[in-house]
């Protein structure tokens, strides 16, 4: 038994200590954090442009007045952002990402924002799914009732609908953030150093693997879990409210 401790120590001391190697797990974890926060608002904002252009266009195909130029601009758009979604959510997403690296941005020299740009884009597509689901559960007399009191369709969408529809979906939304958070770890396909490419480094120079990739395990599953939690609370909260 004090052989195994010993050499528990040996290893932590190998992997964190020497060479100030804990601050490679420490910028890794860093750009982790950075990727996933920004990536997932570049995802929620394009989101709502998808789901929003898709409900107008909806809403053009099916009313019976003749179509303005207006009209026919913003089913174009449709097709085209229903063909994003099509290509984002039916191609890999390692894929995606060394596209972006090396051929869309390949003159930009910071490849944290390249990657933060790949996984937001990524995520609006699958983001839009979620918010159209959400705008979809509001009744439609919301949209009725909005355009009666003189409110046009975007005001009546930005003000009653999309507000009701986030409610809806938050859980969803955070679950998707937790996925675009594990899916991170491949950003070391473009040299960038997150917490998975931080324990490929250090194992390189350490020659053993067990701590590095156990330690960035742990703090996956920590962040993770943390989330997750947070999510399951924020439902219970916002069944409480919806029952009162």
């Amino acid at each position: 038994m004090q052989q195994f401790w010993q050499t528990l120590v040996k290893e932590f001391t190998r992997t964190f200590i020497t060479d100030n190697r804990w601050m490679v797990f420490w910028n890794g974890f860093k750009n982790t954090i950075l990727i996933t926060v920004v990536a997932a608002l570049i995802g929620i904002a394009i989101g709502i442009v998808v789901s929003v252009v898709h409900y107008l266009a909806d809403s053009i195909m099916h009313k019976k007045k003749r179509r303005s130029i207006g009209d026919y601009i913003v089913i174009l758009l449709d097709k085209l952002l229903t063909f994003y979604v099509s290509v984002m959510r039916g191609t890999p997403l390692a894929i995606q990402l060394t596209i972006m690296a090396f051929i869309i941005m390949a003159g930009f020299p910071n490849k944290v924002v390249v990657c933060c740009v790949a996984f937001g884009v990524n995520s609006g597509a699958y983001v839009s799914e979620v918010i159209r689901g959400g705008i979809n559960s509001v009744d439609i007399g919301q949209m009725e009732a909005g355009r009666s009191v003189g409110l046009s369709q975007i005001a009546t969408m930005r003000l009653i609908i999309l507000p009701q529809a986030i409610k809806n979906i938050l859980p969803a939304l955070c679950n998707e953030g937790i996925a675009v958070l594990k899916e991170t770890s491949i950003v070391g396909l473009i040299s960038v150093v997150d917490l998975t490419r931080a324990s490929d480094l250090v194992r390189s120079r350490t020659l053993s693997p067990y701590f590095p990739l156990i330690a960035v395990a742990i703090v996956y599953y920590i962040l993770v879990a943390g989330l997750s939690a947070a999510v399951s609370r924020l439902e219970r909260r916002m069944a409480q409210s919806d029952r009162h």
